[in-house]
């Protein structure tokens, strides 16, 4: 079987996006999307009426924005978050527009063809929150193998981040 990457991330606006000093990342969001659509083993991303995802409530704070992805592997999406340009002026601004949070991402293996929902990623930063990286639930830091090559409960040694 093959597997996929699926990750899911999490922001808190420090006040409501629609606030005037949320304007750039609100601007540069379709912008950053589009270039993650064009990247190398970009598979999928949740989208909502928009462009984007920003109108789908995830949690009860409507101030809490999801982002949910799929990728063909993990190396796939490091390159992306950690190596594009567009990407990374927005992280290095996130403390402008956002809250720290303990845990904002996950990241799992998924079945190719499979489209995490909100309730399945929630439920994997949930996971990561209580028992810490596993193989259910992983981060950059401590990544897990695919299922594909055997023995997926033992973690990589090679960090992505």
């Amino acid at each position: 079987m093959q597997y996929q990457l699926a990750q899911i991330n999490i922001a808190k606006f420090r006040v409501p996006m629609e606030d005037p000093v949320n304007r750039d990342f609100v601007a540069n969001l379709d912008r950053v999307n589009a270039i993650a659509e064009q990247q190398p083993g970009f598979v999928w991303r949740l989208i909502g009426e928009g462009e984007n995802a920003t109108d789908i409530q995830a949690y009860d704070d409507p101030n809490i924005l999801v982002n949910m992805s799929v990728w063909a592997d993990i190396e796939s999406l490091a390159a992306f978050v950690y190596r594009t340009p567009a990407h990374l002026d927005i992280m290095r601004r996130r403390r402008e527009w956002f809250e720290r949070l303990d845990i904002f991402q996950a990241l799992w293996w998924v079945p190719a063809g499979h489209r995490p929902d909100v309730a399945e990623g929630r439920q994997r930063l949930e996971h990561l929150q209580r028992h810490g990286p596993t193989a259910q639930a992983f981060t950059f830091r401590q990544p897990y193998r695919s299922p594909a090559f055997g023995d997926e409960d033992s973690p990589v040694l090679d960090r992505c981040a």
